[in-house]
């Protein structure tokens, strides 16, 4: 089991749109929040079952208010 990070935005069309960063491409959709991150679980296994492997670095970074 793997764990990564997944953004939320809102669509134009008024759905939340998941996207996972580190695999290039990886993006879903769904009309609610849970929604969304059931079919971006589904997303990122498919594209781990593809061969796809996380990219990049993530890091913290501190920003002055």
């Amino acid at each position: 089991m793997s764990t990564l990070p997944v953004v939320l935005r809102p669509g134009e069309d008024g759905w939340i749109v998941a996207e996972c960063p580190v695999l290039p491409g990886c993006v879903s959709q769904g009309r609610t929040r849970e929604e969304a991150l059931a079919n971006i679980s589904e997303a990122i296994a498919l594209c781990l079952e593809s061969g796809d492997k996380p990219t990049g670095e993530l890091v913290d970074v501190t920003v002055a208010a």
